[in-house]
């Protein structure tokens, strides 16, 4: 993906998704920016957050962002298209917030006239990536794909009921150029995607997400023998530590070891 750096002194990132989707961003950032402290919080304590009212949404991540922030962390990103339809409203806070949709839509090729996107029904709802695409000469087309979260996150990505979803979800799809995949647990099923879109350029927000993350908190190219020394990864869940501990295992074929974790007062 490119040379590993050393992060800018004192950075230490917080990373938020409701489940764990955002686990693909956290690995992308281990090739880019081992040495990056990073703080994982999973928020499956809570409602699913594409489930949640506007403003109950931004409240939880205020308060999530708020108790990142009191663990060292200097930026958060919302490795989460649908928490990150909230991310403008997620301004006054103790440290920056940066939602994953706008590196969806800088990655998407310039050339590309027909332009699919395939998410929650929050994040197509949203219009965020239909009004962040648009533009004269090209036409996009949205897919509300909501089974498919579920499939990835308990292993099933290679069974008939996941391919039979997802072929009915794309099908309208294949003429497309390039076809976002605008939910984080998507990239985990790359070769599903691949082979159901055939010709099709599929991007990955949590892929440009990462090289934006590398410019911005990374320090010089690393000239340690071997590349950086690997930071902890502390990882953090609301919900079930031994759902996660499997649904990581599942999706991404990695190993976490989850702490709870509680919001004060809630």
């Amino acid at each position: 993906m490119g040379v590993a750096a050393d992060p800018a002194p004192g950075a230490h990132l917080g990373v938020v998704d409701w489940g764990i989707g955002g686990l693909g961003l956290v690995r992308a950032l281990d090739e880019l920016l081992p040495s990056l402290p990073i703080t994982y919080w999973s928020d499956t304590g809570a409602a699913p957050y594409g489930l949640v009212p506007t403003a109950a949404l931004a409240a939880r991540l205020r308060a999530v962002v708020g108790e990142l922030a009191s663990r060292g962390c200097t930026e958060v990103v919302l490795a989460c298209n649908a928490a990150s339809t909230v991310a403008p409203r997620l301004t006054g806070l103790a440290v920056p917030v940066t939602g994953i949709i706008g590196a969806g839509i800088a990655a998407v090729p310039t050339g590309a006239d027909r332009v699919g996107v395939v998410g929650g029904r929050r994040t197509i709802a949203s219009g965020a990536y239909r009004r962040g695409l648009s533009r004269p000469g090209r036409t996009v087309a949205s897919r509300v794909a909501q089974p498919l979260s579920a499939h990835i996150e308990a292993g099933r990505t290679g069974s008939a009921d996941f391919a039979a979803d997802l072929r009915h979800i794309v099908a309208p799809l294949r003429a497309a150029d390039a076809v976002v995949l605008a939910c984080t647990h998507y990239p985990a099923a790359t070769a599903q995607f691949a082979a159901a879109l055939p010709g099709v350029e599929l991007v990955d927000p949590a892929g440009r997400l990462a090289l934006d993350l590398c410019d911005r908190l990374g320090g010089r190219t690393s000239e340690a023998a071997g590349g950086p020394s690997p930071a902890p990864r502390t990882h953090l869940t609301t919900g079930d530590p031994a759902a996660m501990r499997r649904a990581a295992h599942l999706a991404w074929s990695v190993d976490v070891d989850p702490g709870p974790v509680r919001l004060a007062g809630r």
